[in-house]
């Protein structure tokens, strides 16, 4: 057995122990952390799929986030308000089941990968890193503009949704649909970097090129990946909205689409369970580090600056000593 994947397993055990851990200290503080970290992970496997198999640096994946979170919390405050929701013309009626919330937040949040990345694919470069923050600051700047739904103050839920009868607001339950979650989606990812197309996109990303010459459309290749990145981004933002129970617009500001990029990086960029172990350790460190300083985030920068400096592999690349295995 490979070290990375015995470091993966050992994250998975982690992932499991945090309710055994709550017990043990007496913290129950610890499993709102914990669901924290599987929301935000969630997003870093999104992103990772693009930029870590696909060489997309997308610098506006905050905009599916908060495209993800303001989908779910619309139409979920809709149901809580028992008001039809106003779409070109038609009354829709909101809900409050969970899967329901998920459809809409992967729905809307893919169409607007689709849109940005039809856009932002036709550049490369810092081209593309730019075009993918304008339309994420764009869609920010829209919904600070929009009253209807709260402005810049964002729109508060109050309760979670309802999952098949399951009392989502007990921190236990909510956990471990996170963390089952999460898990889904690092085996989805898996099974499409193992795939051919996770292959053609991989082939893409180190040599166009060549892929062109063997048949590849790396356009068609890209845009795909991206739009799933964007999916897997955008249920992390219902999720996220789901958990805190209010929705905003700073879901879809620059900083965001920096911390989900931090994640990905810290913990191994085309790392399978990078996203993961770089949001528990980001996690972490802001709750350690968050109550002696206000300035914690110099101390985070300062930790990024030498995993890309000294350790491109991040943490799993670190613990597997540089090897690389999905």
């Amino acid at each position: 057995m490979r070290r990375e994947t015995i470091v993966n397993i050992i994250i998975l055990a982690l992932l499991a122990a945090v309710p055994l851990a709550a017990n043990l200290f007496d913290n129950p503080y610890l499993i709102t952390l914990a669901t924290r970290a599987a929301v935000l992970a969630l997003a870093g496997v999104g992103l990772n799929l693009a930029l870590g198999y696909g060489g997309l640096v997308s610098f506006g994946h905050a905009a599916f986030f908060g495209l993800g979170g303001y989908a779910a919390g619309i139409v979920f405050s809709h149901a809580f308000s028992g008001q039809p929701i106003p779409l070109f013309g038609l009354a829709l009626a909101g809900s409050q089941q969970t899967w329901v919330l998920w459809l809409v937040a992967i729905g809307v949040s893919g169409l607007g990968a689709l849109v940005i990345g039809a856009l932002s694919l036709r550049t490369s470069g810092v081209y593309f890193i730019m075009i993918t923050l304008a339309f994420a600051q764009m869609i920010y700047y829209f919904a600070i503009s929009w009253p209807a739904y709260g402005g810049e103050d964002g729109l508060s839920t109050y309760i979670r949704s309802q999952f098949f009868g399951i009392n989502m607001m007990v921190p236990l339950n909510y956990y471990l649909l996170a963390a089952g979650v999460l898990v889904a989606a690092v085996a989805l990812s898996a099974m499409l970097v193992r795939s051919r197309f996770g292959l053609a996109l991989q082939g893409a990303r180190q040599n166009e090129a060549r892929s062109v010459s063997l048949g590849i459309a790396p356009y068609r290749i890209r845009l795909t990946a991206f739009v799933i990145s964007g999916m897997i981004t955008g249920l992390a933002g219902a999720m996220f909205a789901d958990l805190y129970k209010f929705v905003s617009p700073t879901m879809m500001s620059w900083s965001m689409s920096g911390e989900i990029m931090i994640f990905v990086i810290l913990g191994g960029v085309g790392r399978l369970f990078g996203p993961l172990a770089g949001a528990m350790l980001f996690v972490t460190l802001e709750h350690l580090l968050g109550g002696v300083t206000e300035y914690w985030q110099f101390l985070l920068g300062l930790l990024l600056l030498l995993v890309v400096l000294f350790a491109r592999g991040g943490v799993i690349g670190i613990l597997a000593g540089g090897q690389r295995h999905v």
